[in-house]
């Protein structure tokens, strides 16, 4: 029954913006309203189907012929597509909710409609990504999410970048399909199946390995894992609000979701892989948030620091992946505990924050950082749910992020302990440790040029709050990253299970339980421990700053009795000495305009930071490419009796190269 549910949740996701289409001007808004329903109904059925497969012992399955010359028409939802599944569903219920006034009809006539239809899509296909158990079907619902995915990032093509970070995200993407192409080859090769079943006898090394790195660069690529997230940033800053919140919040982890479900398959990992994922992952979280915080644009800072969360949540299956390849359950219960806790944390304080930074563009007309400022007093709604989003994903207690980087430390300790066979984590640990840091300083300077002090621009002065249907998903998220954080151990069983699921009969012995190794107990008491300061600390703030203060003259005030808004702490000038000590990475562009002469005019400074992988290699790269395929338009000359010939060479030499292998 589970499976049904959830498939009816396919379809009710895949037809919300069906009707839409039909409907005349005059019904533009009764056409929004009834895709927020049929989302929202989709979203409701599907959770109900993804709880009751947790909460029975069994895996539910479906299998059935479809006549199509490879693989068959095979679902199933096990604890770990379950636990995908559950944010899904809940980000899919909550976002066109938050569309209906962020992207209203009226205000987009010309793309709101496809953007209607191509988010049921997405949402309709990575829910059939999570339950497919054959390859064909998956990655036929793979390529439904990335062209779904790519008529999102273009919603507003009239702009010349928006079309640009389309195209990136489109060859991106392809790529990672061809990986996946050839991972589910070689799969077959070694199984005689497509099925995502573990094969009856082990798959040899040399198969295995081809198939690892094929997956993880194929996956990597989705996931945003560093150096292979060049499509991200701009996708993720061009797209609407809620269309990043879901891109960030729950496609990025289909990226994940397969690189779990791939190793899950795979006989017992050499040491390395764990290794290698460990690596990926502390330069994914360090570099990451060196470049969110080098940036001035608001999503664009959010994008990197999607590419840190994803960092974090591979460091956990890295570990996992050591445990299995040193037999010590302890790892990969913690390791692969903390990843997927953070997959649930990452997608309820990202899609916040995003939400967010909508409210902001939606009410302020600005998403620089240098062109807001004193939005807290303005959008104090807005202000206190977004300092919710920030104080989790700086992982504070008493907030989510806490727990899972918690539980994270806890297994990396443990892997440096003598005699573990893995001494090479204890690279990861200081790596976790600068990661929060600089988390830290990133939020803060954010926050602080966004909400705090005077507004800067006249736009600024004049924001104002956000309807309350933008308003009411971001209280939801806000108090599911509240939840988590001080009762984390309502998720231990669904960890428990979904790690169970994932660690199969690889590894002698029961595993042990979550709750046995980490006291979820105490986080609960430490955490209302730290909640009472924190009401106390904000009831007293509010009330001093509701008093009515006396205007008093400096003592010093160096000529500066009146300070302007221009004299505040931009962020440029707030990351300026980060930005410094990692610029060998980031390599900054000053920009900068100096006075001159008696009289003067306007001076300004600022610092250009682009994506150093893309702009540097990627683009450089295809460019060269681009100019040495220029050359073979000489074979294009319009002449049919030349391509005759080509065909006729390349049957022949296809014909030569099958006797040679006979």
């Amino acid at each position: 029954m589970s499976i049904g549910l959830v498939l009816v949740a396919v379809v009710l996701f895949g037809l919300s913006g069906v009707p839409g289409l039909s409907l005349s001007r005059r019904s533009v808004g009764g056409g929004q309203r009834l895709a927020a329903v049929l989302m929202m109904l989709g979203a409701v059925v599907g959770l109900i189907g993804a709880l009751m497969s947790l909460a029975q012992p069994s895996t539910p399955e479906f299998s059935a012929p479809w006549g199509l010359p490879l693989g068959r028409f095979s679902l199933a939802i096990d604890a770990l597509s379950a636990f995908f599944l559950l944010p899904l569903f809940a980000a899919f219920g909550l976002l066109p909710i938050y569309g209906l006034s962020y992207w209203k009809h009226d205000d987009h006539p010309d793309n709101a409609h496809r953007l209607r239809l191509f988010f049921g899509l997405l949402g309709a296909s990575m829910s059939v990504i999570l339950i497919a158990r054959d390859g064909a079907l998956f990655l036929f619902a793979w390529e439904v999410m990335a062209i779904s995915a790519f008529f999102l990032i273009t919603t507003e093509d009239e702009k010349p970048s928006i079309r640009q970070a389309g195209f990136v995200y489109f060859v991106a993407a392809h790529i990672g399909t061809l990986c996946l192409f050839a991972a589910l080859a070689l799969w077959n090769r070694a199984t005689g199946s497509l099925a995502f079943a573990p094969p009856a006898n082990l798959v040899a090394p040399p198969f295995a390995t081809a198939i690892f790195i094929l997956a993880l660069i194929g996956f990597g690529l989705k996931a945003g894992i560093m150096p292979l997230h060049v499509w991200l940033p701009g996708a993720h800053a061009g797209a609407p609000s809620h269309v990043s919140a879901v891109l960030s919040g729950v496609m990025l982890k289909m990226g994940i979701y397969g690189l779990v479900r791939v190793t899950g398959l795979l006989p017992a990992p050499p040491v390395w892989w764990g290794g290698l994922l460990l690596a990926l992952g502390a330069l994914s979280g360090i570099v990451g948030i060196v470049f969110a915080i080098a940036q001035t644009d608001i999503k664009r800072l959010l994008a990197y620091s999607s590419i840190e969360n994803i960092g974090i949540i591979v460091m956990g299956l890295g570990l996992a992946l050591l445990g299995r390849a040193t037999g010590r359950s302890g790892f990969v219960v913690l390791g692969l505990g903390a990843a997927l806790l953070h997959v649930w944390n990452h997608s309820l304080f990202k899609p916040l924050l995003f939400l967010g930074a909508g409210s902001i563009i939606h009410s302020a007309h600005a998403r620089g950082t240098d062109q807001l400022g004193g939005l807290g007093a303005r959008m104090p709604l807005t202000a206190s749910l977004f300092l919710v989003g920030a104080a989790s994903i700086c992982a504070l207690p008493p907030l989510n992020g806490f727990v899972s980087e918690w539980l994270l430390y806890l297994g990396l300790f443990r892997a440096v302990a003598p005699g573990t066979g893995a001494a090479g984590a204890a690279v990861a640990v200081p790596a976790l440790a600068g990661i929060g840091a600089l988390a830290a300083a990133c939020f803060v300077k954010l926050y602080g040029t966004v909400f705090l002090g005077q507004a800067r621009t006249r736009a600024a002065e004049n924001a104002h709050e956000s309807p309350p249907s933008m308003l009411w998903p971001m209280f939801i998220l806000a108090a599911g990253c509240v939840a988590i954080g001080l009762f984390p151990s309502v998720a231990t069983p669904m960890l428990d299970r979904a790690t169970a699921c994932w660690i199969g009969s690889s590894m002698r012995g029961p595993a042990s339980s979550l709750a046995s190794l980490a006291p979820m107990s105490w986080i609960t008491v430490t955490g209302f421990l730290l909640l009472v300061p924190v009401i106390l600390g904000t009831l007293l703030l509010a009330r001093r700053m509701a008093m009515p203060r006396e205007a008093r003259p400096g003592t010093w005030d160096c000529g500066h009795a009146r300070p302007t808004a221009r004299m505040q702490y931009t962020g440029t000038s707030f990351s300026q000495m980060i930005v410094a000590v990692f610029r060998f990475a980031l390599r900054p562009r000053d920009e900068s305009v100096d006075p001159t002469g008696l009289f003067p005019g306007p001076s300004r400074f600022g610092t250009h930071v682009c994506d150093t992988v893309l702009d540097r290699a990627v683009l450089p790269a295809g460019r060269a490419i681009e100019r040495a395929l220029a050359r073979l338009w000489l074979l294009q000359q319009g002449w049919i009796q030349a391509y005759v010939l080509y065909i006729l060479v390349v049957v022949v030499a296809l014909l030569w190269w099958t006797w040679g292998i006979r």
